[in-house]
Formats: structure tokens, sequence, C-alpha cells
């Protein structure tokens, strides 16, 4: 009957069973095999046996780089060194300018005319008075033979006029007029013995002359330029300085003047005169010193280093420059004191940075201003190879000497 219920049959029950079986199989989880659990446990092994050794590795390294360093101490630096000696400081007014000759011209001719002789060299020297060149006079030459014989004619006119005039043949006014006439010529003499003279142009005085600037047959205009002449035994030193130094400065002062043709040579000009207004827009004085140049080295318009002696600073620590290390961190000098005895019992020297405040250089010195005390031994030479509180080795060589520097610092 419908109704009744049915038991399961064996092959459904079986059916069943499998479906629980086959969702419980899905939920339990599935076990490593124990193989891959051996082999993370051998690479972890290996890679920290790996990571020791590393470590080990690296410290013993570390260890052995300390105790070679620690036995093998560098030998003593081998330096020059000077004692701080206290002196004299010279001082200088420094100020930059140009030379100009005392003499200095361009020979032109007053006249016009036609070059007809050149009578100098280029570049000689020549006294003052001597022709340089010659212009066409051979109308005024005509001219003076001309009021010559007039003059000669009016000079026997008036003698027989006098004579006549005592013996009352002729009147006053006759030997007036004939004394008029030999005035007149005479004039006309000195005039064309003027431009005769205008005519042949001559050294206006002592010097060397230049480029010649005319040729012959040269139709040359008043004014125009024939050759340069200039004085060189005497210059001019044009200069100027700031006006605060104003107090400082006077005429009779002495300048040491350097030129950079001739590195290492000062030249000696002393102050002549002093402009007596500053300048507005930059308040300087311009100074103007004279100054022998007797050899002619030195030539107009060259650019100058001018250094004013003024009166010597009081005694101050004095260095030689090469004993100074200048950086962008400020100056400073190695002193060498003694600090502790070695094995033999001897003392050892070692040298110290000590800064220091420097003031003026001259002639390969420099003063110290603060930071060192005379008497105190420092490094001349081979401050490169030092460090601070290094070893050192005093050697008996002198520092070495600093080029020539054209002006005083």
């Amino acid at each position: 009957m419908d109704g009744d219920l049915k038991p399961l049959g064996s092959s459904e029950t079986q059916a069943a069973d499998a479906v629980v079986r086959e969702r419980a199989d899905l939920v339990r989880p599935t076990p490593k095999p124990p193989q891959t659990v051996r082999w993370l446990v051998i690479v972890g092994l290996l890679l920290a046996i790996v990571l020791g050794g590393l470590y080990g590795f690296n410290r013993f390294r570390e260890q052995a780089i300390a105790g070679f360093f620690a036995g093998n101490k560098p030998p003593p630096a081998q330096i020059a060194a000077v004692t701080a000696t206290s002196g004299k400081v010279p001082r200088f007014a420094d100020g930059i300018g140009s030379l100009a000759a005392v003499h200095q011209v361009t020979v032109t001719p007053e006249i016009g005319g036609r070059v007809t002789a050149i009578l100098f060299t280029p570049g000689a020297v020549v006294k003052a008075g001597d022709p340089l060149a010659r212009l066409n006079d051979a109308p005024e030459r005509g001219d003076l033979a001309n009021y010559e014989a007039q003059a000669r004619w009016a000079s026997i006119s008036l003698q027989r006029s006098q004579i006549l005039r005592q013996r009352q043949v002729v009147a006053q006014e006759t030997v007036d007029q004939t004394q008029t006439q030999l005035d007149q010529a005479r004039a006309q003499i000195i005039k064309t013995e003027a431009i005769l003279a205008q005519k042949l142009i001559r050294a206006p005085f002592a010097g060397r002359l230049g480029v010649r600037q005319i040729e012959l047959g040269q139709f040359v205009n008043p004014g125009a330029a024939v050759v340069s002449l200039t004085d060189l035994s005497q210059l001019y030193v044009n200069f100027t300085l700031p006006s605060t130094m104003r107090a400082a400065i006077a005429p009779g002062q002495e300048v040491n003047v350097t030129a950079d043709p001739f590195p290492g040579r000062v030249f000696i000009a002393t102050i002549a005169t002093i402009e007596p207004q500053i300048r507005a827009d930059t308040r300087t004085m311009t100074i103007q010193a004279t100054m022998a140049n007797p050899d002619e080295a030195l030539l107009p318009g060259m650019f100058i280093n001018a250094a004013v002696v003024l009166p010597a600073e009081p005694d101050r620590v004095v260095l030689p420059e090469t004993a100074v290390d200048y950086t962008l961190y400020g100056d400073s000098v190695y002193v060498v004191r003694e600090d502790g005895q070695d094995a033999g019992g001897k003392p050892v020297q070692k040298a110290f940075r000590t800064p220091v405040k420097t003031g003026t250089r001259w002639d390969g010195k420099v003063a110290i201003l603060s930071g060192l005390k005379p008497g105190e031994l420092v490094v001349a030479a081979g401050q490169v190879k030092l460090q601070d509180g290094g070893t050192v080795v005093v050697t008996g060589n002198p520092p070495p000497q600093p080029p020539a520097k054209p002006t005083p610092q």
C-alpha cells in the first residue's frame, strides 16, 4: 500500500554513507608529508651556520685590523720648524694707479707746409732744440733776402739824409721817412725769420721720440702730429686711497711702487701733491707722487701698485708666511710641544693645531696678532702630512721661501 513505510534497502544505505564520507573528507585537513618538514629543518640549519660564519669572520677581521694598526703606528712626520720671534711690523697704505710722464707732448707744426726733410730717427733720444723736420721755406727765404736788401738800402739812405740834414740841404721829414723805411724793413726781416723758424720743427725738451707720423713730401696742416716726445727720466705716480686715511697721508712720504712687468722690484717715489677734493662717487682721494726712472724701465700709462710707507706697528709675533695654514674656517699654525717620552726615555714631540689671527704680510713674513707667543716652536713646512697631536721630528732644513709678491698685502 502507498501509506505503508518501506524499509531502506542495502543499496540506498550504501549510497548515503558514501556521500557522508565524501563530505567528511573535504572538511578533514590533509596531513603534510613528513619529508617536507625534514627539508625545512635542514635549510634552516644551513642558513644559521652560514650567517654565524659570516658574523664570526667579520668579528675576526675587525679584531685583526685593530690589532694591526695598534701594533703598526706610522713613523713621525719630518717637518721644518721655526721659532716665533718678536719684531716691528711695517705698515702700508695700499692703492692702485698708473704712471704718467712729467714731460710728454706730441710734436706738431705751428703752420702748414710740405715736408721737405725728416731729420730724426724714431725712438732716438734728442736734446732740447734738436731739429726734427723741415717744411718748404723757399718763399720765405726769398722774402728774407728782399727785406734784407731793403734794409741795407734804407740804412744807406738814412746815413745820406742825416749828412744832408746837418748841411741843412734836406728837411727833417726826409730823415724821418728814411728811418721809418729802415724800421719797416727790419720788422719784415724779424717776421720772416720767425716764419722760417716755425717751418723748422724742433724738439721742445730733451726726451725719447716715438713713432714717426709724417712722410717726406706730405703736406701737413697746423697741429698735425709729427712724432711723440717723452721725457722718461721723471714720472708721475697717480693713485687713489680711501678718504678715511687722509690723516695718515702727507706730502713727502715714501711710496713703494711695483709693476707686474718687474716682479720683485720696488721703485721708490715721494708724495708731491694730494688732491684737495674728495671724489663724490668713490669717496677716495687722488695722490700724485714723483719718481725717478733713470734706466727708463717704466713707461707712462703702466698699471702700478702703490704702497705708502706708514710708521711701523709695535713689536708683534712674526712668522714665515709658509707657517700659516689659510682656510675658509680661519687661520691656524701647528705648534710643536713635548708630550711624554718614548721607550728610550727621549722626549716625544707632537704638533698641535692652534688657531691664530694674522695681520700684515710682507716680504714672505706675516704678523700674528693673537694666538701665539714669542719663543714657541712652529711648523714652517710639512703641514700637509700632519694631524692634530701627531708625532713629528724636526729636521734642520730651512723653511721654503715664498715667491716674491708685487706689493705688500
